[in-house]
C-alpha cells in the first residue's frame, strides 16, 4: 500500500512520467512530449525524425520553428518503406519511411524542437488527419541521456521501395546531421523504384540554393 502511494505521489509531482514506467512499449499520443529535457520550454516540444525530415530543409518548409537539438537512436523499431495502401500515388511517387517494432534493431535519426504553433502542420505533413501515419511517444537515446519525442509511423503498411528522390533527400539528412557512417552506408544500399520524372525534391532543391 505504501509502494503505491508513493508510485502516484511521484506521477502527481512530475518525478514519474506513465509512458516511460509503462512495460507495454511507446504509446500512441495524439499530445506531444512538451518540454524535454533540453528546452524546458512548455511551448515546445521534441520531435524524432528519421526519413526525409532528417533534412532541415524538408522538415522547415512547413514547420519553421524546428531547430536541430541531437541525433539519436531508437531501439527496438527498424526503418522500412513502404505505402499506407497497396497502390497509392504521392509526391514522392514511391515509398515512404516508417518504423516498425522489431526487437534488437535501431532507428537512427534526428531530434528537433518545433513550437507548439506547428503541432497542426507537422501532423498534417505526416496525415494524420486522413490516416496515413499515427503519433506516438518514443523514447529515444542519445548522448545527453534518453529523451521522450513525438514521431509517428504508418498505418496499414504495406511495402515498397523509394523512390531515388526520396532515398537521396534521407541520405541528404543522414550526412547533414552526422549520422553514423554506417548507417549513412546502409541507408545508401537501400534499393528504389527507378523513378526518374519530377518528385518534390525539385522544391528542396531550390530552397538549398
Amino acid at each position: 500500500m505504501l509502494i503505491a502511494v508513493r508510485f502516484w505521489l511521484q506521477v502527481l509531482c512530475g518525478e514519474l512520467n506513465l509512458l516511460q514506467v509503462s512495460h507495454s512499449g511507446p504509446q500512441l499520443n495524439s499530445s506531444p512530449a512538451l518540454g524535454g529535457n533540453m528546452t524546458g520550454s512548455p511551448d515546445r516540444f521534441m520531435y524524432f525524425a528519421y526519413g526525409s525530415n532528417l533534412l532541415k530543409e524538408r522538415l522547415q518548409l512547413k514547420n519553421p520553428s524546428a531547430v536541430f537539438i541531437t541525433t539519436g537512436r531508437l531501439k527496438d523499431y527498424e526503418l522500412n518503406f513502404g505505402l499506407w495502401k497497396e497502390h497509392v500515388d504521392n509526391s514522392w511517387h514511391g515509398g515512404v519511411a516508417t518504423i516498425q517494432y522489431h526487437p534488437g534493431a535501431e532507428v537512427w535519426g534526428v531530434i528537433w524542437s518545433l513550437s507548439i504553433e506547428n503541432l497542426a502542420s507537422l501532423d498534417r505533413q505526416e496525415g494524420v488527419g486522413v490516416g496515413i501515419y499515427s503519433p506516438l511517444d518514443v523514447s529515444v537515446e542519445t548522448d545527453e541521456g534518453t529523451m521522450l519525442c513525438r514521431t509517428y509511423q504508418m498505418n496499414n503498411f504495406h511495402s515498397c521501395p523509394p523512390s531515388p528522390q526520396y532515398k537521396q533527400v534521407v541520405c541528404m539528412g543522414a550526412e547533414e546531421n552526422s549520422l553514423p557512417e554506417e548507417y549513412l552506408k546502409w541507408l545508401k544500399t537501400i534499393k528504389t523504384n527507378d523513378y526518374s520524372g519530377p518528385s518534390v525534391l525539385d522544391e528542396l532543391s531550390s530552397a538549398r540554393t
